[in-house]
């Protein structure tokens, strides 16, 4: 599995990762064998959230005896995102998740607490070596400039927001901000929700085209070009092993020139948004 550099980090991480949004409405045990057949393959980056039901339960599960291996991340939510409330929220997730740290902590989306509180709260829990690192996800351009003012250069690790091929707002402002100042980019819902393009769809032909070509799948496609770029990362969740092992190959999927131009013909990335989509 192809690595790069995870922002300022000093970490190399998986460019696919494993997404867990829904992981815990399914069958537990495939969960587990899922989780655990991607890190078999090097998908080390497991991404969950206090807000993800009992995602963490099931990731420490999955982690059991592993934790060394994985880069793990999880998110604080809004309404619990002061400086109180956020440390509290890091020591909750950390107990569900039965470890004595995260490797990334992140605001999953903007709240009404001041930026200065949730700054200072994943800096003392940085000093308190509970995580490693810190960053922010939908946070439009303007935000993260904002979330820079507050916290300086070089301490925001990544911005995990919306990309897929149907939805490519973030190339216009979100991508070069974030490579500008060093921020890794975090792509959740890489195939959309419940929209990944059809086989008969002018755009899915042309996936279609390129992955029987190259022996691939579509999905593993799609995932190349979205990671294109050395500073986007994609969290694919799978609800099988097979689901993970598919997804692991397209971390060594390199797409030509002639490729991507193709898909970005099929897949325009449109005019710039007013605000930043967001699931």
């Amino acid at each position: 599995m192809k690595s790069n550099p995870f922002g300022q980090t000093g970490t190399n991480v998986s460019v696919i990762g494993q997404g867990t949004w829904y992981l815990d409405h399914g069958d537990r045990r495939r969960a587990i064998a899922a989780l655990q057949r991607g890190l078999d393959l090097g998908m080390t980056h497991i991404d969950t959230a206090e807000m993800y039901g009992d995602a963490e339960l099931v990731i420490a599960d999955a982690i059991a005896g592993r934790r060394d291996e994985v880069f793990l991340v999880s998110k604080v939510l809004p309404s619990n995102a002061s400086r109180k409330g956020t440390i509290t929220a890091c020591e909750r997730s950390l107990k569900r998740l039965k470890t004595d740290r995260l490797d990334c902590y992140l605001l999953h989306w903007r709240g009404s607490y001041p930026l200065e509180d949730t700054v200072a709260a994943f800096e003392e829990l940085v000093k308190a070596g509970k995580i490693k690192s810190w960053g922010v996800s939908n946070f439009d351009a303007d935000d993260l400039d904002e979330m820079l003012d507050v916290a300086g250069e070089g301490r925001i690790a990544c911005n995990q927001v919306l990309y897929h091929l149907k939805e490519r707002a973030i190339e216009h402002a979100v991508i070069p901000r974030c490579e500008k100042h060093g921020v890794a980019v975090v792509a959740y819902s890489p195939f959309g929700h419940d929209d990944f393009p059809a086989s008969s769809s002018k755009g899915g032909a042309v996936l279609a085209r390129i992955a029987e070509a190259r022996r691939a799948t579509p999905r593993q496609v799609a995932l190349s070009f979205l990671t294109r770029a050395t500073t986007v990362f994609a969290i694919p969740k799978a609800s099988s092993a097979e689901h993970a092992g598919e997804n692991a190959a397209a971390g060594d999927l390199v797409l030509t020139k002639e490729e991507i131009a193709a898909l970005d013909a099929a897949f325009p990335r449109g005019p710039k948004p007013r605000s930043l989509p967001m699931l």
